[in-house]
């Protein structure tokens, strides 16, 4: 690490000190005693071998402490944000020479931070692709490609129009057009959950232009990826029909061999029984494809998105959803943090007219494209203004295109830092524009909504269902019955080798720790018409029951305990039914036993019932 030098000539400036010897001796010593402790602070310092660890500590301080008191007020990537900004070079770093201790708060190696933070691109598009299996992506089609296509290319074009009429060159208004037709999935999506508006008709509508959004983040990186690169004495187009014949090569090749691979690798490493084993298997995979594309000359974030695609494919993706998503908040947290401190927020002082009327404008007219479509695509009056008002911002993407169009010279510095700013601004008013899109779409609901959204199509969602935790003996039989009465359910089982013989057989078994709740919640449980615990650990039975009963208390909870004493207890935690496997067992041999003494069927069905 590297040490750094501190003046202290502004910090104590003895011109405006009276020349009499008390208060000179008083500078001296305190000039001495913060001498000699930033020394000794130096000298430790330089004991330290470990490359960013002090950005690391800052990082992980901001992370646990300063981005969940903002969290309250502010989506955790506006915290990251405010936060990057603030111990940037453009905030604490501006006062570094006149408060030498504020030095030790101020990041100033952006570049090396930006290296680490691309990790938290490859795995935010890693989860992207765990979440558009090819089948859900089919069964979305008109809305996701028809919708989501539409939004980004109508609106895509005119705001690169207006960029291009401004002065902006061909390159840099493709770009700025393409990014600022994004939204904010990471803002929206949390709002909706929030107010419990996502499995609303508006709410999935909302959830297919995003879903298409995330989609095009890919192909627009690939794209700014070839104008920076293409040779100045080459034809634009030619260089991105070569740059595209070998992504589409890099492609089919990738995902060939993934389909034939992925599958046994994560079976063999799921039967070893080890979490560790499993999670670097998931970084190795999502890591080692990111660094193929890469290596070829593609953006890193489509290795990364192809690995999530064809893991979503397997019966292991819910786990490997739930395993990752620590981790990819952690890097994406470190990525926008490394994007606040690259803004230089005195341009904001520098035009506030302009940004103001850029930011209005922004908003305004997405607002005013998106409600336009959401209307042709049949979506009832009140319910397209709420969603043209949700999707009005720029999106996390905008600092990911534009910050990568600055390195390649697409973009000139002084427009970055202008956009970059008018996305923050958009994005941190998304929470007002949620509750006025709310109180609109109220005002303008009228009778006949109801009418209107039946002849629109409704989104792929998974509601309904019995979700058994566990497919051992016990769950094969729940899932038997539940298949011959036509009733919809989702398995769970921690064994790899059952998981995939299941599936193989056309069943909907997918692998994972069922004594997990998040692993649970990923089968959509709190939409689920009941839940079958039948793993055979009593002690995570138990705290499953109760964890469920507290995160999903309107669900039905069934759970299969071992003896009458932890079917007490188990009822006592919150579970509507708890059935004693033993008791069961014996009350079946029982009356077998009966029906071979000669007891009438009615006489039997007494006494057990009695029994039970």
């Amino acid at each position: 690490m590297t040490n750094r030098p501190f003046r202290f000539c502004s910090c104590f400036p003895t011109k405006n000190y009276h020349h009499g010897c008390h208060s000179t001796r008083i500078s001296e010593v305190l000039l001495s005693t913060s001498t000699a402790g930033l020394q000794r602070v130096g000298a430790m310092e330089s004991q330290l071998h470990i490359p960013y660890l002090r950005e690391v500590i800052v990082f992980l301080v901001v992370a646990g402490f300063a981005v969940p008191l903002l969290q309250r007020k502010f989506s955790p990537v506006l915290g990251y944000l405010l936060i990057g900004g603030m111990i940037g070079p453009y905030g604490l770093g501006l006062f570094a020479d006149e408060i030498p201790l504020a030095s030790f708060l101020v990041i100033e190696d952006i570049e090396g931070v930006r290296a680490l933070a691309e990790i938290g691109i490859v795995f935010l598009l890693f989860a992207i692709g765990l979440e558009l299996s090819l089948d859900r992506l089919w069964s979305m089609r008109r809305l996701v490609f028809g919708l989501g296509s539409a939004q980004i290319v109508v609106t895509g074009t005119l705001i690169g129009g207006i960029a291009y009429a401004w002065g902006n060159p061909p390159a840099a208004a493709l770009v700025l057009g393409a990014c600022l037709a994004l939204s904010s999935t990471a803002i929206v999506m949390q709002l909706l959950i929030e107010k419990s508006r996502l499995t609303t008709p508006m709410g999935r509508s909302v959830f297919s232009v995003l879903l298409m959004q995330d989609l095009a983040v890919v192909p627009i990186l690939f794209v700014v990826g070839v104008l920076g690169t293409v040779a100045a004495n080459e034809g634009i187009f030619g260089g991105l029909a070569l740059a595209m014949g070998e992504a589409a090569v890099t492609v089919i090749v990738i995902y060939a061999v993934g389909r034939l691979l992925l599958r046994p690798v994560f079976r063999a490493v799921a039967q070893t029984n080890s979490r560790e084993a499993f999670m670097a298997m998931i970084v190795l995979v999502a890591l080692g494809t990111a660094a193929i594309t890469g290596v070829v000359g593609l953006s890193m974030a489509l290795g990364a998105f192809l690995a999530g695609l064809l893991i979503a494919e397997t019966e292991y993706r819910h786990q490997v959803e739930v395993d990752i998503e620590p981790f990819k908040g952690l890097m994406l947290g470190l990525f926008f943090m490394s994007v606040g401190m690259g803004i230089d927020w005195r341009v904001l002082g520098d035009s506030p007219f302009w940004i103001a009327a850029s930011v209005l404008g922004l908003i305004a007219l997405k607002t005013l494209l998106n409600v336009g479509l959401f209307l042709l695509w049949k979506l009832p009056r009140h319910r397209a203004v709420e969603a043209g008002l949700l999707l009005a911002q720029a999106g996390e993407f905008a600092f990911i295109v534009v910050g990568l169009a600055m390195s390649l010279g697409l973009v000139p510095n002084p427009t970055g830092q202008f956009m970059l700013i008018v996305a923050s601004l958009t994005m941190l008013l998304t929470p007002a524009l949620a509750t006025l899109a709310r109180v609109l779409g109220r005002r303008l609901e009228d009778s006949q909504a109801h009418d209107a959204t039946a002849t629109f199509e409704q989104v792929e969602e998974i509601e309904g269902h019995v979700v058994i935790a566990g497919f051992g003996r016990v769950g094969r039989m729940i899932a038997s019955i539940l298949d011959r009465e036509d009733l919809p359910f989702i398995a769970i089982d921690r064994d790899s080798a059952i998981a995939s013989e299941a599936r193989s057989a056309g069943l909907p078994v997918r692998f994972g720790d069922a004594s997990r709740i998040e692993v649970l919640q990923a089968a959509r449980v709190s939409q689920a018409s009941a839940l079958v615990i039948t793993i055979g650990d009593a002690k995570a039975t138990e705290l499953l029951t109760i964890r469920m009963r507290e995160a999903a208390p309107h669900v039905p909870l069934f759970v299969r305990a071992l003896d009458k004493e932890q079917a007490a207890r188990l009822t006592e935690a919150g579970a509507t039914a708890a059935v004693p496997e033993t008791v069961e067992a014996s009350l079946q041999l029982a009356a077998r036993v009966l029906e071979g003494c000669g007891l009438s069927e009615d006489g039997i069905q007494q006494r057990i019932q009695l029994e039970r």
